[in-house]
């Protein structure tokens, strides 16, 4: 009878282990590889954590999987934080992750370099999938985080070179936890539009994990997907990113993706220039010809008795060559009034007529101070007017 009174149910059992490790193991960190990666619709990852003598399940929920800057896949060696749990139903035990890293730069530049692989299999780095850039957009759409100084090159690259274009930007998130799926959110809206006529995703330089968003399968593919024309600028010129190789064009930095994708106004101005007075010489030169011709036809010998008829029939050419001619200085004197206006507008944009207005520019450490925040309060700095410079000191 006393013997019958130790027998355990299998839920007691389980119960007991399950305390005890759940008890003595609460917190800790581990390296393996990761193995049969399962992310499921819910939003939890499921997989099993190996080296070679041995392997793992392990969870992580959607709350702290949340965290992760980027997707682990299988083959990838990962750093896990978490605690010991046992699954009564299966009576398993497997580790309920809090954190995951790579084990390494090595690891990310592995991943780097199979979705390469991957993608160039697919071709999706093939020339023929590549669109033209437009040369004169009217509408260019930008995919970055508008707090970076990136953003802020864009704008001031886009003023100084082709004010009349417009800028449309698409605010996203471009580094850590959930910056992937900004991205290719931003890339979707700005092809829900009608107009945009290129756009630019990309952010300053940073490390390899800074810019492993752009190394994500989804931006990839949402780029190759875009029906418009995509200039990558991630980083500095020697970082390359996935999203650089699927890009229509590839920037070596943001400042460089709008100076490709904009005119230069003033080479804009010198060619309208050109054109006019070319068109203008050649229609003049026309015009002589003309006149070269019928007076030749009037002094030959065939038309000499006629007269009377000659002169009628030349003053209807000199009726014909007046009205070509003010037809033509009135397309000429339109066309000059456009190019004053388009000089203009460039012109009223410029730093001496702001200045000229009663603005002023603080500069200091010989750079020009954008916000209050970047002013330095205890060295020299100098007030730029539009006659003079003042330097302030203290």
């Amino acid at each position: 009878m006393a013997q019958q009174n130790n027998i355990l149910s299998v839920s007691s059992l389980t119960k007991i282990i399950k305390e005890v490790l759940e008890e003595n193991v609460q917190s800790f960190s581990i390296e393996g590889e990761i193995s049969n990666f399962k992310a499921h619709y819910s939003g939890h990852w499921y997989f099993t954590l190996k080296d070679a003598d041995a392997q793992i399940s392990c969870t992580m929920w959607k709350g702290f999987n949340n965290y992760v800057f980027f997707k682990p896949e299988d083959g990838m060696k990962v750093i896990i934080n978490g605690r010991l749990t046992v699954y009564p139903p299966r009576g398993t035990y497997q580790i309920d992750i809090k954190s995951m890293k790579p084990a390494g730069e090595g690891e990310l530049q592995a991943a780097f370099e199979r979705l390469k692989r991957k993608l160039l299999a697919e071709g999706l780095f093939d020339e023929q999938y590549k669109k033209t850039i437009p040369s004169s957009p009217s509408k260019i759409g930008v995919v970055t985080s508008i707090d970076g100084a990136a953003f802020q090159d864009l704008i001031s690259v886009a003023k100084r070179r082709y004010p009349l274009v417009e800028i449309v930007i698409a605010p996203a998130k471009v580094q850590g936890a959930g910056a992937a799926e900004s991205i290719v959110s931003s890339i979707k809206l700005l092809n829900q539009q009608k107009d945009i006529d290129i756009i630019i995703v990309g952010r300053g330089g940073g490390s390899i994990e800074d810019l492993w968003a752009f190394n994500e399968e989804e931006v990839a593919r949402a780029i190759f997907a875009s029906k418009i024309p995509v200039i990558s600028a991630v980083g500095h010129e020697v970082d390359f990113t996935i999203a650089d190789f699927v890009a229509d064009l590839r920037a070596a930095t943001p400042t460089a993706a709008m100076e490709l994708s904009t005119p230069n106004a003033f080479e804009l101005i010198e060619g309208l220039q050109s054109f006019i007075y070319d068109k203008y010489n050649l229609v003049e030169d026309k015009i002589h010809s003309a006149k070269n011709d019928v007076k030749g036809i009037i002094n030959s010998y065939g038309l000499r008795m006629p007269m009377e008829n000659l002169r009628r029939r030349s003053q209807n050419i000199d009726g014909l060559i007046y009205r070509i001619e003010n037809q033509f200085h009135k397309n000429y004197n339109e066309l000059k009034s456009r190019l004053k206006i388009a000089e203009s507008k460039i012109q009223s944009n410029s730093v001496e007529k702001t200045l000229k207005k009663g603005f002023v520019l603080v500069k200091q450490q010989n750079k020009f101070v954008q916000s209050s925040e970047k002013f330095v309060g205890d060295i020299p700095f100098n007030l730029k007017f539009h006659d003079k410079e003042i330097e302030v000191t203290r």
